[in-house]
């Protein structure tokens, strides 16, 4: 599991582990490992050249200690002091050890100069250590404009691209995009939750010894998925193993159901009853003999396709008192669930007219907003993007990694939610069927991709290779 905590709950577990040990331990721990990150994306250290970004905060001081660390190793290091506030005993040790400092110029008398020389290729990779995590969007001109100037060198972070809000994940104005990013103790919310996430680039973990609460973010990796997952046991047969039933499409959107139906009938459960126009429900049967029609059911797929029917859709599946999976039309009445035990499924227009709000703010604060949907609704909420999020009041938030941009397709949330309520109808939570089903869909699609364009009905035949691969 893949654990983000907030600054708050960081500095904390910093502030205990700093009184138990000798005085600039702790920061040496973090240079040392930050160091060996930049060591390992140059292949070496000697004859490479290091460009240090250095704020007030302890993130300057970090890197200026990494810089001794690579000046030792043969390093040209240059540090650009952004503040007259640097870490003094930071500076004097990189000067001791042949590392050159400047002053960079608040009124950017310097950056003409300097900003040629680099893009003349004078460094091989710049250390961003201009803001700490208890910084906030956006970067000061100065900053923005010395970060400008060494613009199309690779960038490693420390701890967190300066410039972005650390606890939600929310980018407002001039922000680093790194290219690796050097955490410590723990990752932070920005690192996983969009759109700060998209400029973390790769995320490298050091472990300094911090002792942390619950977490305030969650993603799931392989062996937790595999945990989590109902496998049937020897005495099982297709009732025991969970019935789904799925009302979805119309004679508008008949696609919607087969697809629906097709996450459903992925394996995950041991049977799926579908429920619809009966046109459609021909052409369900025809792609799938082995589904059935109208019976008992443990957990309802309602929404998708359905058009004007949804609300009778939604009602009916209402009426049977089990889990479902609120999707697409459907979601226009969610007020309908409030309280009950189901995940609904919004894109982030759907998010958007569910809380009255406009869809590009819900695009820019997407934790902000799923955590207000979890609670005004009483429910699970799958926020699906990129990192989708899914969030349930009184739980952290799990942020799904998995996926490949080709997963964009027409159909594939339709998918999903066949997935999700495969899932819940084995008796699985709304959280974990959301959050697993979530994880499952994007391992599939990535699978199915091969790193090339994909339809939504490749990703529900991908599924059970999926599973199968997942560790014992």
């Amino acid at each position: 599991m893949i654990r983000a905590h907030a600054v708050e709950q960081v500095r904390a577990a910093e502030a205990t582990l700093l009184a138990a040990l000798p005085e600039g331990a702790l920061m040496q721990r973090a240079a040392h490992g930050l160091a060996y990150a930049v060591l390992d994306l140059l292949g070496g250290g000697y004859g490479r050249r290091v460009l240090l970004l250095v704020g007030s905060g302890d993130n300057g001081g970090d890197a200026l200690y990494a810089g001794v660390v690579l000046a030792r190793r043969g390093s040209y290091v240059e540090a650009w002091l952004l503040s007259d506030r640097a870490h003094a005993a930071g500076v004097a040790s990189l000067r001791g050890a042949g590392g050159r400092v400047r002053e960079w110029s608040r009124d950017g008398r310097q950056s003409d100069l300097l900003g040629q020389r680099a893009r003349q290729g004078d460094f091989d990779v710049v250390v961003d250590g201009i803001v700490g995590i208890g910084g906030r969007p956006p970067l000061r001109p100065d900053a923005a404009a010395a970060l400008d100037s060494v613009a199309g060198v690779p960038v490693v972070a420390v701890d967190i691209p300066s410039g972005v809000d650390v606890d939600t994940g929310e980018v407002d104005g001039p922000h680093v995009t790194a290219d690796v990013t050097v955490t410590f103790g723990t990752h932070k919310v920005a690192q996983l939750v969009d759109p700060a996430a998209l400029h973390s680039g790769v995320v490298h973990l050091v472990d300094i010894g911090l002792d942390l609460p619950q977490p305030a973010l969650e993603a799931l990796q392989p062996a937790d998925v595999a945990a989590l997952l109902p496998r049937p046991d020897p005495h099982a047969q297709k009732y025991t193993r969970g019935v789904v039933g799925v009302r979805a499409g119309s004679a508008t959107y008949p696609g919607a159901a087969l697809l629906s139906v097709a996450g459903a009938d992925c394996g995950l459960a041991g049977m799926v009853r579908y429920v619809g126009d009966p046109a459609v429900q021909d052409r369900v049967r025809a792609a799938h003999p082995d589904v059935v029609g109208e019976g008992r059911v443990q957990a309802w797929v309602v929404g998708s396709g359905s058009d004007t029917g949804a609300e009778e859709a939604l009602r009916a599946a209402l009426a049977d008192d089990v889990p479902l999976v609120v999707d697409a039309d459907a979601l226009q009445l969610a007020g309908l669930v409030t309280g009950r035990p189901a995940v609904l499924t919004p894109h982030a227009g759907e998010l958007a007219t569910m809380l009255g709000e406009d869809r590009g703010d819900v695009e820019a604060r997407p934790l902000h907003h799923v955590r207000a949907a979890a609670d005004a609704y009483g429910t699970t909420v799958l926020l699906k993007g990129r990192h989708s999020l899914v969030a349930e009041p009184g739980r952290p938030v799990r942020v799904t990694t998995t996926g490949t941009p080709w997963l964009a397709t027409a159909g594939a949330g339709d998918v999903l939610g066949g997935v999700i309520g495969a899932l819940l109808a084995t008796g699985m939570t709304p959280y974990d069927a959301a959050s697993v089903g979530s994880w499952l869909h994007g391992a599939a699609a990535t699978l199915a991709s091969g790193g090339g364009p994909i339809v939504a009905t490749d990703v529900a035949r991908a599924l059970p290779g999926v599973v199968a691969a997942l560790p014992l």
